[in-house]
C-alpha cells in the first residue's frame, strides 16, 4: 500500500498567487522532463482550498474524481468543488488553463449554483463558447500580470467571477431551468443543497424537514417522486461518499473516521457502511489497495 497522509492532502493556493484567486496555463507533454514533479504530484489523490476550474485546450488528459474515472478531450472544460478528491492519471500532450477561488471571493450567487450543479461532469464545448472563454481567460491573465495596479485585488475579483458566471452558465443550460421545476423538484433541490451543508451534523430526515418548514412526509413524497429513493437514502449515500474518500485516500481508523463523521456509536457506523456497500469499511479499504 502506497504511503498516504494522516488524512486527505488539501493543495492551498500558492503563495505567489492574489489571496484566494489564481489561473496559470500550462502545457505538458509526456515527453517533457520539465513537468516530472508536477505530473507525480497531480498522480496523488488531492483537494484543494477552493473552487477549481480546468480549461482544457488541446490533448487529453485521464482524471479521477470521486472514484469516477473520465477521459477528456480538448476542447473541456470541468468544474470540481473543493469537497471532491481527485488526481491525474495520464494525459497526452496537453494544454490546460486552470482557474481558482475561494468561497470568500466567490460572489454568493455563483457559490450557490456551483453547489447546485456538484458533482459536475467534464463539459464539451463547442467551437464559439470555447473561443469566448479562452478569450476570456486570456484577459483574466493579463489583468493577474498587473500586481502593481491601485485595484489589483479587485480587478481579479471581478474577472474571475465574470469566468465562473460564463462556465456556470454552461452547466446550467445543461440542467432543467429553476423557473420550470414543479414544486417537488424545488424542494428537492434545496434539501440536497441543505444535505450538502449538514451531513455530518444533522442525519434524521425529520431536522432536514424542520429546517425547509414542511412535515417529514412530504419531504419524503418530494424526494422519492423526484429521485426514486426516500430522504434517508440519501443522507446515508452523502455520509458513506465521505467515508470512502477517507478510508481510500487517508490512513484514519474506522472509528475516526466514525467521529469525523458525526458517528460516536462506531458500531452503528460500521453497520450502517456494511449495508450501503455491501463489504465492511476494512473490505473496502484493503479491496481498494490491492
Amino acid at each position: 500500500m502506497p504511503k498516504k497522509n494522516q488524512s486527505i492532502p488539501v493543495n492551498t493556493i500558492a503563495d505567489d498567487f492574489d489571496a484566494g484567486i489564481s489561473i496559470e496555463r500550462m502545457s505538458l507533454s509526456a515527453e517533457n522532463e520539465a513537468i516530472l514533479n508536477y505530473s507525480e504530484e497531480a498522480k496523488l489523490a488531492h483537494r484543494h482550498d477552493s473552487h477549481s476550474f480546468f480549461l482544457l485546450e488541446k490533448g487529453a488528459v485521464n482524471i479521477e474524481i470521486d472514484f469516477q474515472k473520465y477521459i477528456i478531450t480538448a476542447p473541456s472544460i470541468i468544474y470540481i468543488h473543493p469537497d471532491q478528491v481527485h488526481r491525474t492519471t495520464a494525459f497526452d500532450n496537453m494544454t490546460v488553463c486552470s482557474w481558482a477561488i475561494t468561497n470568500e471571493n466567490l460572489h454568493p450567487e455563483y457559490l450557490k449554483l456551483l453547489e447546485s450543479i456538484t458533482p459536475a461532469k467534464p463539459l464539451v464545448l463547442n467551437e464559439e463558447m470555447f473561443s469566448i472563454i479562452s478569450e476570456a481567460t486570456a484577459l483574466f491573465m493579463k489583468f493577474a500580470e498587473r500586481k502593481s495596479d491601485k485595484l489589483y485585488h479587485s480587478l481579479l475579483k471581478d474577472s474571475c467571477n465574470g469566468l465562473v458566471a460564463l462556465v456556470a452558465s454552461q452547466y446550467l443550460e445543461l440542467a432543467k431551468s429553476t423557473d420550470k421545476l414543479s414544486r417537488f423538484e424545488v424542494i428537492t433541490k434545496a434539501f440536497r443543497e441543505m444535505l450538502e451543508r449538514n451531513y455530518t451534523a444533522i442525519k434524521r430526515p425529520a431536522d432536514y424537514a424542520e429546517k425547509l418548514n414542511i412535515t417529514t412526509s412530504y419531504l419524503n413524497e418530494c424526494v422519492k417522486n423526484t429521485t426514486g429513493h426516500p430522504v434517508s437514502y440519501h443522507i446515508q449515500q452523502r455520509v458513506i461518499l465521505e467515508a470512502k474518500r477517507l478510508l481510500y485516500y487517508s490512513d484514519k481508523s474506522v472509528k475516526e473516521i466514525a467521529r469525523d463523521l458525526g458517528y460516536d456509536d462506531y458500531p452503528y457506523f460500521s453497520r450502517l457502511f456494511s449495508k450501503v456497500t455491501g463489504m465492511t469499511a476494512l473490505t473496502f479499504r484493503n479491496k481498494n489497495h490491492d
